[in-house]
């Protein structure tokens, strides 16, 4: 451990001696756990802890085996801490936490080739959790077991079991995602009426080792109401999107979900109606949404606020229905990205904690994940300035997955997660792709070693 750590203090400082991310190599460092006892520290960091507060200088972070044990400035570090312990100086570098996706799928098809090309990129971008979103969660089961072993280079993985009206499941991810079952009918993907056993409903999502249930579509809002009340009696979150068709946002809002996913979908509660499923979305009422903040969308950002209830924004997606829509004019987008920054900004307004999600993934020459791409949508279209934008994307992020007790800042107690940068991101937030190296859970990743992914890795669904 002690030659991996001096060579990721070489490759710090000829970073920051370049002012450039360092080229990558052909294969990642192995994943191994560390000995037991094993420490080390990390001397005169630039750190921003995630917490929203200023940048410390000539700090030191202190671990041992995958937990922080300290946080104290470097002049303070007392003797006992160096002696044994691996010590590598960061001197003109700057650490986050490890970054947080709120909004993934890595298994829709399951495809295990290109989910650990994807993981791989995003750990060696920085991002050391993930929220997945529901999927075939027989295969999300397997890839999370290999990532928490360190048998796999890769985030943690917090994911959901999802529920549905029967009425959605003729939909095709549905049948991607049960093949071999019926879909609607497996304890990871079930569909929900009026008459279905509740409590025995939310109890097999909890023993598919799910971290929280995702209500999802095509169920009015008593019944998500039910779904949210009964989770909530066996201490089990629900995640939910915005609009549930019928349900409404108000309804979804109402009914105490803890993580609300697509800023857009909150718009559908000024149309004339919400569409009766999801297969019948239309565009939002754009010319009730065009001057200025709308005052029944601010009732539903202060009653977000109120009840401490997450926003998952997902900018990025509305990028890409830009993109879509410029291709074929003919179609107009559900949402722009214009309204979705619109949104977001009045969301932050009004109090409402927003992480950050991607719910997409980059072609394979893109070297940095798609996180990186929602941070600067965030500061550069939705107005958050980049402090607010890392705690979004570190504390906020380990609120949503129901982390936050381990992850989501630096201090003693929480898991040694965290990026070590060439360049400050609170100068300019694109700055987050001078990555350095990962730590994740102790393990350090030197951007020095990732090997970028290729077009075969990602398939047919780049």
């Amino acid at each position: 451990m002690k030659m991996i750590l001096r060579a990721l203090a070489g490759a710090a400082l000829a970073g920051a001696a370049l002012g450039a991310i360092p080229a990558p190599a052909a294969t990642p460092t192995p994943f191994a756990a560390p000995a037991r006892g094993s420490r080390a520290v990390y001397r005169n960091v630039a750190l921003i802890d995630g917490t929203g507060g200023p940048l410390r200088r000539d700090m030191a972070i202190v671990m041992d085996g995958d937990r922080i044990t300290d946080v104290v400035a470097d002049r303070d570090l007392p003797a006992a801490a160096l002696a044994g312990a691996d010590v590598v100086d960061l001197k003109g570098q700057y650490v986050v936490p490890g970054l947080i996706d709120t909004h993934v799928h890595i298994a829709t098809p399951p495809d295990r080739v290109r989910a650990e090309a994807v993981l791989r990129r995003n750990l060696y971008g920085g991002v050391t959790a993930i929220r997945d979103m529901a999927d075939d969660l027989r295969s999300v089961a397997e890839i999370t077991r290999a990532s928490r072993l360190g048998e796999i280079a890769a985030p943690d993985i917090y994911f959901a079991a999802l529920m549905a009206g029967p009425s959605f499941f003729d939909d095709k991810r549905t049948w991607a995602v049960s093949k071999g079952v019926t879909p609607g009918a497996v304890p990871w993907m079930q569909a929900i009426t009026d008459d279905t056993d509740m409590p025995l409903a939310v109890a097999m999502s909890r023993g598919t080792g799910a971290t929280a249930i995702k209500a999802y579509a095509n169920m009015p809002g008593r019944t998500v109401a039910a779904i949210v009340a009964e989770a909530h009696r066996q201490h089990f979150p629900v995640w939910a999107h915005g609009a549930i068709f019928p349900a409404s946002p108000a309804e979804v809002i109402g009914a105490g979900v803890d993580v609300v996913s697509h800023v857009c979908y909150l718009a559908y509660q000024v149309s004339d109606s919400v569409p009766a499923s999801y297969q019948q979305r239309v565009p939002v009422a754009y010319d009730r949404l065009a001057k200025g903040d709308n005052p029944v969308i601010g009732g539903l950002f202060r009653q977000m606020a109120q009840h401490g209830q997450i926003l998952d924004a997902t900018g990025r997606v509305y990028l890409e229905y830009d993109e879509r829509a410029a291709a074929n004019p003919a179609k107009p987008p559900l949402c722009t990205a214009d309204l979705a920054a619109r949104l977001i900004d009045q969301a932050r307004r009004a109090g409402v904690e927003i992480s950050t999600g991607t719910d997409g993934t980059n072609a394979a020459d893109k070297p940095w994940p798609e996180l990186h791409d929602e941070l600067v949508f965030l500061v550069e279209r939705a107005k958050m300035t980049p402090a607010q934008v890392i705690r979004s994307a570190t504390l906020v992020g380990a609120r949503a997955a129901g982390q936050e007790k381990d992850m989501g800042s630096i201090e003693a107690g929480k898991l040694g997660n965290f990026v070590v940068l060439a360049r400050n991101p609170l100068e300019n937030i694109r700055n987050i792709d001078s990555i350095v190296m990962t730590v994740k859970r102790g393990h350090a990743f030197p951007r020095t070693d990732f090997k970028p992914l290729t077009k075969d890795e990602l398939g047919d669904e780049e």
